[in-house]
């Protein structure tokens, strides 16, 4: 077996993980502690049982000729006992390491040489955003505060693109097309004819910028990114309302009793005493809250002096239930709950149900592209919590299996509700409620399952069900081929990947070098070009400079000739390395 990939862990992740490796033609020898599983079909994948830090069965797996390690057990301490022996028998091959652990994510990576170390979490927490923000996305592609969204359109009879040629598209900037689908043909875009016209029913798959595409991808062209919210007036109401609610019903019952004795004695001493209004409500309250004597000598021997004398008895027992009302309030009823219904939108806002680690970089990455974001968590006391009401999200408590938590999210109105908890039946559970109460409800469910989350795709009418590790897998498989590239995704099963080009000194193959010719020879697609920060268009007719940054999607058996381009190799040809 000429140089495979060693793949460590056959979990979800590994699974997924396996069918990429070899739809990138890659030889997979595969190393876990349990049997090989019968699902485990796939041509040139070798199977080994055993510790995946042995260093026999480490050397017995081909080790010393490896392309590249992927490291990806559920466990962080044998995935990097495991990183330390590989790199303490081959010093050179790339390791690819899985972690939950947020903090060792950067530090590792830092700490031990030719080591990747990626988060399942930060992976697919922008293409989740992605995904509620426009509806779909094959793929996602972040660098730096650079986002750049991957997704398939199909062109309606309504559409401003039937008759016009792909040429006449390719000339706006504004999106590139990566594959042009008709019927059972699929040509990628070295393969489409400038002068091809669209046809209603045309599948095109699309590069560009979330916003750019997002007006492509409403169907309906509704303008739900403008936030509908309520008034000032109603959003205060609302929380005046909601806190009376939550205060239990002895204590309104005290309330109510104290309100009555109020404007009883008032009425008394108005009426009875010949006292104004104002006064008699001035007496009133000093009798209740302080006992005050109020000239007591000079009321007449009778029923004012018993009425007066009642009165004090009375406000020694209803201030005590006035506190008690406080008290309550304050130590029983959720304040920061009852406030957080002030910032809740009446529409057009994203509802989060879950901040745990993905739920929280859902949240941060949906403020970051300026959305309105409401959060359902069940645990107040939640590390996420804090901060993700210091980015601006307000965050409710609540279960969000319960309508009633919904109701008060207001996500009927809602762009869409991406259900991230860590129990995939309680996000399975929240997608059936809001289909129930709007069919038409964009929600974005995560399952652990990536077999799970097809069959609801496809029987369950969940058309936004995902496996966060079928999600992850692209990106593991893209760290195997270098810094370089940024992901990699299938498009009727060719494997593209997303390279960020920045141009060294060491790069004298690329210096000087036209995009588009540079591009042509290597079948590549430019997606951008910056220098120094800025986007230089039109990209075509530049010749690339040092510091520049190319940002290109390219098939991964033409990998190899573009990057050898830069150290002025010619063309091996065959896989990239």
């Amino acid at each position: 077996m000429k140089q495979p990939v060693l793949l460590c862990g056959l979990g979800r992740l590994g699974l997924n993980l396996v069918g990429y490796l070899r739809a990138a033609n890659l030889d997979v020898v595969v190393i876990d502690h349990k049997p090989r599983p019968h699902d485990l079909r796939h041509d040139g994948v070798t199977f080994l049982q055993g510790d995946i830090r042995d260093p026999v069965l480490l050397e017995k797996a081909g080790l010393a000729q490896a392309r590249g390690v992927i490291l990806a057990t559920s466990d962080d301490l044998a995935n990097i006992a495991a990183a330390l022996q590989v790199r303490s028998m081959n010093a050179d091959v790339r390791i690819v390491i899985r972690m939950f652990n947020q903090n060792l994510v950067a530090r590792l990576g830092k700490s031990v040489p030719n080591v990747f170390a990626l988060s399942v979490s930060a992976l697919t927490a922008p293409v989740l955003a992605l995904i509620a923000l426009s509806g779909e996305a094959l793929g996602g592609i972040a660098t730096g505060s650079e986002r750049y969204q991957i997704s398939e359109i199909t062109v309606a009879s309504d559409s401003a693109w039937v008759r016009k040629t792909v040429r006449s598209l390719g000339d706006d900037q504004e999106w590139r097309i990566v594959a042009h689908t008709r019927g059972e043909t699929c040509h990628l875009h070295h393969e489409i004819e400038a002068d091809e016209v669209i046809r209603v029913g045309d599948r095109l798959v699309l590069c560009a910028e979330p916003g750019q595409l997002a007006p492509l991808l409403q169907a309906d062209k509704e303008q739900d990114d403008a936030l509908r919210w309520a008034g000032a007036v109603r959003r205060i109401a609302r929380v005046f309302l909601r806190s009376f609610a939550q205060i239990d019903a002895p204590v309104k019952i005290c309330l109510f009793v104290l309100l009555l004795v109020v404007g009883v004695s008032t009425l008394i001493f108005h009426f009875g005493m010949g006292r104004t209004v104002p006064d008699g409500l001035y007496r009133t309250i000093s009798v209740l809250c302080t006992g005050a004597d109020l000239g007591g000598r000079e009321l007449p021997e009778g029923w004012q002096k018993v009425f007066v004398s009642v009165l004090r008895i009375l406000g020694v027992a209803l201030m005590a239930a006035l506190t008690a009302i406080v008290t309550n309030y304050l130590l029983r009823v959720r304040l920061g709950s009852v406030l957080e219904m002030r910032r809740i939108p009446e529409g057009g806002h994203v509802v989060v149900c879950g901040l745990g680690n993905i739920g929280f970089r859902v949240t941060e990455e949906l403020i970051r592209q300026g959305q309105q974001v409401v959060v359902v968590e069940r645990d107040p006391a939640g590390k996420f919590v804090t901060t993700a009401r210091q980015l601006g999200a307000a965050v409710l408590h609540g279960d969000a299996t319960v309508a009633e938590v919904h109701r008060q999210a207001n996500s009927v109105s809602a762009r869409a509700i991406v259900a991230v908890t860590s129990d995939p039946l309680a996000n399975l559970e929240i997608a059936l409620l809001t289909q129930e109460w709007n069919p038409k409800q964009r929600i974005v469910v995560r399952m652990s399952d990536s077999n799970l989350a097809q069959t609801l795709r496809d029987a369950a009418n969940v058309k936004l069900a995902f496996s966060t590790t079928a999600l992850a897998a692209p990106a593991f498989v893209a760290a195997l081929f270098g810094d370089r590239v940024l992901n990699i995704f299938l498009i009727e099963h060719q494997v593209l990947a997303v390279l960020d080009l920045v141009v060294e000194e060491s790069d004298r193959g690329w210096i000087g070098a036209r995009v588009e010719e540079m591009t042509r020879t290597h079948r590549a697609l430019p997606v951008r070009l910056l220098r120094e920060g800025e986007k230089v268009s039109p990209m075509a007719e530049a010749t690339l400079a040092l510091g520049d940054r190319l940002m290109v999607i390219v098939g991964l058996h033409d990998l190899r000739g573009l990057l050898s381009q830069a150290v002025g190799q010619a063309d091996a040809g065959g896989d990239a390395t």
